[in-house]
């Protein structure tokens, strides 16, 4: 490789670099939401997978049963989190141009780093 072309693909990485980490901000401050029980409970997380509300109908209070309660919370939480997967991983593509694996991990490593983990 020429060091011109070693130049385009350094400003390409870096430009990438950008997007993603633009990419991250704002999906910290966008607000994903799931559903359970015919939407009787709301689950409200952030695309950085962090749980903001979780809100209940007040006639599922008066049913008195905790355990379908806290099984619809959890299910309200797990659908938002999916959601929220989704859409990053849906941002995320379209800021590196679709190239996903393409760049030596690139939007495995992205989703890990965005995630605390591993994609």
């Amino acid at each position: 490789m020429s060091a011109p072309d070693l130049g385009k693909l350094l400003a390409s990485a870096r430009e990438m670099q950008s997007r993603l980490a633009e990419v991250q901000r704002d999906l910290a401050n966008r607000r994903i939401e799931g559903t359970a029980g015919g939407g009787m409970v709301r689950a409200v997380v952030d695309g950085q997978l962090r749980v903001h509300a979780v809100e209940i109908e007040p006639q599922m209070l008066a049913t008195g049963d905790a355990h379908m309660l806290g099984d619809l919370c959890a299910a309200a939480v797990n659908a938002a989190l999916a959601n929220a997967q989704r859409v990053a991983r849906e941002e995320l593509e379209r800021a590196s141009g679709g190239l996903g694996g393409a760049l030596g991990g690139g939007l495995g490593d992205a989703l890990g780093k965005l995630f605390g983990g591993s994609a």
